[in-house]
């Protein structure tokens, strides 16, 4: 603006204002009358501009500015026709058509013979009847949507669009909201009850859309459904149903967790009563899922996926801890009893295979949640104790729940494992159980065994012990799955020196020869899915070996054995597949030690890392075709796709950096999109 403009009276930027106003320049018009209200003391004048500036934004198409001008000119002056009029237009085009027609009435009262207004008066009442009409068929639509969906004598096809129907009409708010009126919990409730799947879903996905943001509703549902429901439909057998039931609860606790941060809670303004309660009757019936028997495999590892998703907090800024503290004190010993469940003793809850491994992500979450000592302390005592308490009873089962546990816990909080595993006795029983005639006990044991190696505080202690072990094991055994396991053993501790070439722990050649063993078990069928999945964790570390990388490229059968793998059901073999392609890439970080350094340590007799001639990026480069070659780009989709806190921030790191040095090459790029890796 001008100098001289900003000079100007409040009167002169009006008659500005109104002839931009008449050439039809309405942006220019209402920065004139801004301008004017800014720099007016009178009321009267004040009102005038208002309602002017009120008329710009109609054509504007701001009807909510337009509507607040309007008001604020009626305020001062509550007989200004003009004003009032120009909000009656307002309300209409905002759909508040009742506050419009009292607007619309009052103007053809204040001048009866002025036509816009009748006209106005009008086209208001034929809209109102039309909603009201509409509103009273949807609700007549939503009450005949359930009466077919509970109606099991009508026709499937009838039902199905009934449930399709609801289903669309949850979603938006209006719709949601005349569900929610017209009874639509209890109904759904009954739905949920159904003997027919595509019933219950359709019930389900109904409530996704009655609480996706929306705090109050959804607080309403807990309450009025009550989680024994919910919670029941996600436990049962039918693995579409129990994920459909996991996802209307992540809603149900975004809805009730987003609230607690907004000022405003939910779509709606009133201030509402903290959701705690409903939170906490949430958590409490997801922790008593845990040891339940009759929950399902599936239906367990969603509850545990839902803990790891809401019980940390999102950032360790924030200081409050106190649900990981509360869930903790009530159900850690719960989350314990899964993590030593032994599937094979047909005693305990039933699990998958991911459910093991999403209990040490759970355990490791709620450790990494704690804040000082105390708390930490606290931690190690409970598990302490439970494993103490098993381990002490009399009878064999107790014994492999005890080491089952500890193995549990060296997956996750490995500190904690470490504890346990230095308890009296413990590690004597697990040496002396992999010599069982039992391949259960034995499994258990070889499995701790290998989950203790890769601790760096015990890896010396089990070298002594364990290896001739370990050997024996796997020269010996009957049993594939138990020479699978001691096999990942002894690579394990063999891998001790990861990349330095001249640390090798074993003769040379015995890598290879493992690797061979592993790769041959990896494309096995008749093998279990398990013990195929120990075969990957073997070359996992066995990989840290640049002959071994150059075999396994070469094997294209076991990279597709691998890949398939990586697709499938069975979620813990993400971190061993995506530990294998990083060291196959070479993608992991190298510190390259300062060479005076090297001169100092040579001249000392000290060790220097040495690196493979095989690691050389020529060599690099020919195996990053090989993978492209073989399918890696459509496994590595697949995996980051998986809903699973298996698919953890170090499995997403090796995924991203495997992508990398995929795409290093200019020439590999389109190769890359075209296997789906640009999504």
């Amino acid at each position: 603006m001008s100098g001289g403009e900003k000079q100007k009276e409040p009167g002169a930027l009006k008659e500005e204002g109104n002839t931009l106003f008449k050439a039809g320049d309405m942006q220019g018009a209402a920065c004139c009358y801004t301008t004017a209200l800014k720099l007016t003391d009178s009321l009267a004048d004040s009102a005038v501009l208002y309602r002017n500036r009120s008329a710009c934004y109609l054509k504007l198409e701001e009807y909510s500015k337009a509507e607040a001008d309007a008001s604020k000119a009626l305020d001062t002056d509550p007989g200004d026709v003009k004003a009032r009029f120009r909000r009656a237009q307002a309300y209409q085009k905002l759909g508040r058509l009742d506050q419009a027609f009292l607007d619309a009435q009052r103007c053809a009262q204040l001048e009866p013979k002025t036509r816009a207004f009748q006209d106005l008066l009008r086209q208001l009442g034929t809209q109102i009847q039309q909603k009201s009409a509409q509103l009273n068929s949807t609700d007549a639509r939503v009450q005949q949507m359930f009466s077919v969906l509970l109606d099991s004598s009508a026709k499937d096809s009838d039902r199905q669009k009934a449930a399709q129907n609801l289903v669309v009409l949850s979603r938006d708010e209006g719709g949601a909201e005349q569900i929610f009126r017209n009874d639509g919990v209890k109904l759904i409730q009954k739905l949920l009850l159904s003997r027919q799947e595509d019933v219950v879903l359709s019930a389900l996905r109904t409530l996704v859309g009655l609480c996706t943001g929306h705090q109050s509703r959804t607080m309403a549902i807990v309450n009025e459904l009550g989680m024994d429901q919910l919670c029941a439909v996600m436990g049962s057998g039918a693995s579409t149903v129990s994920l459909a039931a996991c996802h209307l609860l992540q809603v149900m606790f975004e809805a009730l967790t987003e609230g607690m941060k907004r000022e405003i809670r939910g779509k709606d303004e009133a201030i509402l009563p903290e959701p705690s309660k409903e939170l906490r009757s949430m958590l409490r019936h997801l922790l008593e899922m845990m040891p339940a028997p009759n929950v399902s495999g599936p239906g367990r590892d969603s509850a545990i996926n839902l803990l790891v998703k809401q019980v940390p907090r999102k950032s360790l800024k924030n200081p409050d801890n106190s649900l990981a503290l509360w869930v903790i004190d009530q159900g850690l010993k719960k989350i314990l009893q899964v993590a030593g469940t032994v599937a094979e003793l047909s005693e305990g809850p039933s699990l998958t295979e991911n459910t093991h491994m999403s209990c040490s992500v759970l355990l490791s979450k709620l450790y990494d949640d704690l804040k000082n000592d105390k708390e930490r302390e606290n931690f190690n005592k409970l598990c302490e104790d439970y494993v103490q308490e098993h381990f002490r009873q009399p009878g064999l089962n107790a014994k492999l729940r005890a080491i089952q546990t500890v193995s549990v816990l060296l997956q996750g909080p490995s500190d904690v494992g470490n504890v346990t595993l230095e308890m009296s006795g413990m590690m004597d029983a697990v040496i002396s159980l992999c010599g069982s005639e039992d391949v259960t006990h034995q499994q258990v044991a070889v499995e701790a065994l290998i989950h203790a190696a890769g601790k760096a505080k015990r890896a010396s202690f089990i070298t002594a012990n364990g290896v001739a072990l370990l050997k024996d094991l796997y020269k010996k055994s009957e049993n594939d799955r138990i020479r699978v396991r001691a096999l990942v053993g002894l690579c394990k501790l063999g891998s001790a020196g990861g990349t330095d070439f001249s640390m090798k722990q074993f003769a040379e050649g015995s890598t290879l020869k493992l690797a061979k063993q592993c790769r041959k078990w990896l494309c096995n069928e008749s093998l279990p899915p398990t013990s195929r999945r120990w075969s990957v964790e073997g070359l996992a570390y066995l990989t840290f070996d640049a002959d071994v990388k150059e075999d396994l490229v070469e094997d294209k059968s076991a990279l597709l054995a691998m890949f398939d793998l990586a697709k499938s059901e069975d979620k813990t073999v993400l971190f061993a597949v995506g530990s294998t392609l990083v060291n196959c890439t070479n993608s992991y970080d190298v510190e390259k030690p300062d060479p005076q350094m090297v001169e100092l340590a040579k001249y000392a007799k000290q060790h220097v890392p040495e690196e493979h001639p095989k690691d050389a990026p020529s060599f690099v480069e020919k195996r990053l075709v090989k993978l492209l070659e073989a399918g890696v780009v459509s496994a590595l989709v697949c995996m980051v796709k998986q809903e699973s806190p298996a698919l953890t921030e170090a499995c997403r790191e090796f995924i991203a950096r495997v992508f990398l040095a995929l795409v290093e090459r200019q020439e590999d790029r389109g190769a890359v999109v075209a296997q789906g890796g640009g999504k």
